[in-house]
């Protein structure tokens, strides 16, 4: 796949994401950080659902999303991208760069939004700042997207199912986040659309800008895999041809 045709749709999805996130910031910030309905009607659902399993596998899950995890996920993610030990020199450090680059984007939205976490009394767990975007989402949902990106680009077979666990982990950590009552839904899914936007610019700044030697690409459809052998089966009993290089000279 050229990079010309990654860079389009990547642009049209971050452009997408970005308008999506912009628009509900605004409404959290007009409504001077307070609550939505649905906030308020999913933290009461989880208030009233926790039961000492539920609290327990949410409190693992939620752990993955933050700390070192996310990191080892990412530079994975790079060394399947990359199809030789120099396109991995690459993609491993631009990885992590786009993690901790997006971390810090969600960090001074933070700051500029300053919106209250839910009370403290609902919390499950331990959190600090504020709470728009969810700090845990936005660092699993770009974790998550890289991964599945790489995954898309070199996986040969089996890349749905891995695709769709990974975004299964992704999105539960970020569910976790309500469950838990340290966020309102709706920083949650400012989490996701921030990284969704930050990930599609980040794909698309590599594939117009990237060296195309360093630019990972898929195969192309009826390319053979790199562990087949590169001429095929040996035909012991077919028919010699006398123009064939290495033919066997007669008795």
């Amino acid at each position: 796949m050229k990079p010309g045709k990654v860079a389009e749709p990547a642009a049209t999805l971050a452009l997408g994401a970005w308008m999506a996130f912009a628009a509900l910031a605004a409404v959290v910030v007009s409504d001077q950080g307070g609550p939505l309905g649905l906030d308020r009607g999913l933290l009461s659902w989880s208030v009233g659902h926790r039961s000492p399993v539920a609290l327990a596998l949410a409190r693992g899950l939620t752990a993955t999303g933050t700390g070192i995890v996310p990191y080892v996920l990412v530079i994975l993610a790079g060394l399947i991208a990359g199809r030789t030990w120099r396109q991995q020199l690459v993609t491993v450090p631009l990885g992590v760069v786009c993690l901790g680059a997006g971390q810090a984007v969600r960090y001074g939205v933070m700051e500029l939004v300053a919106r209250a976490r839910p009370p403290h009394h609902d919390w499950q767990t331990q959190a600090s700042g504020w709470s728009f975007p969810s700090g845990h989402t936005t660092t699993s949902a770009l974790a998550a997207g890289l991964l599945i990106v790489a995954l898309c680009l070199r996986a040969p077979r089996g890349r749905t199912v891995l695709c769709l666990l990974v975004a299964c982990w992704g999105a539960g950590v970020g569910l976790t986040r309500v469950f838990l009552g340290v966020h309102w839904f709706t920083d949650v899914v400012g989490g996701w659309l921030l990284a969704v936007g930050w990930l599609g610019v980040f794909v698309c700044a590599v594939a117009r800008w990237l060296p195309g030697r360093y630019v990972p690409r898929a195969p192309e459809p009826g390319t053979p895999h790199p562990n087949d052998a590169a001429d095929g089966p040996v035909e012991r009993h077919a028919p010699q041809d006398p123009h064939r290089r290495g033919r066997s000279r007669p008795a």
